[in-house]
C-alpha cells in the first residue's frame, strides 16, 4: 500500500511477501520491525531491501537486541540478535555498515535494550 503524506510517498507492507520496485527508494526506516522477521527469512527480506534502495541508499533498522533468542511472545515472533550476528546478516546481503549504537543513550549497556544500525547500499564503480 502506498500512500501519500505531507508529500511523501510511504510504503507500508509485509516483509514475508515485498513488493518493491528495483532502486526505487533513498532509504528505507525500519523501527522496531525487522526483529519480528525469523532469522531463515532474514537473508531473502535483506536482500529485498537492498535491491529496492538506489545506490548509495540508507537502510535504518532498530531492533530490540539480545543473545539469539526467536520464538513466539504471545501473538508475535521475535527474534533478538547480538550486533556481531545482525551484522552477519546484513553484510552479507551486501550492504556497508556506516555506523551502530545504543538506545536508550546514557545508560549502561545492559540497560539498553535496543540496537540501531544505518547500512548503506554500495555505490557501483
Amino acid at each position: 500500500m502506498a500512500r501519500r503524506l505531507t508529500g511523501v510517498e510511504v510504503s507500508q507492507q509485509n516483509f514475508l511477501a515485498l513488493d518493491l520496485e528495483p532502486q526505487s527508494f533513498d532509504g528505507v526506516f525500519a523501527n522496531a520491525s525487522l526483529f519480528h522477521v525469523p532469522s531463515g527469512e532474514l537473508p531473502r527480506v535483506l536482500e529485498q531491501l537492498r535491491a529496492c534502495l538506489r545506490p548509495g541508499g540508507v537502510l535504518f533498522v532498530a531492533n530490540a537486541r539480545g543473545d539469539k533468542q526467536e520464538g513466539w511472545s504471545g501473538k508475535r515472533y521475535c527474534v533478538y540478535h547480538d550486533l556481531e550476528t545482525w551484522r552477519r546478516f546484513t553484510l552479507a546481503a551486501g550492504f556497508e555498515e556506516i555506523r551502530h549504537y545504543y538506545r536508550p543513550s546514557g545508560l549502561p549497556r545492559d540497560e539498553q535494550p535496543w540496537l540501531a544500525t544505518l547500512w548503506r547500499n554500495p555505490v557501483a564503480l
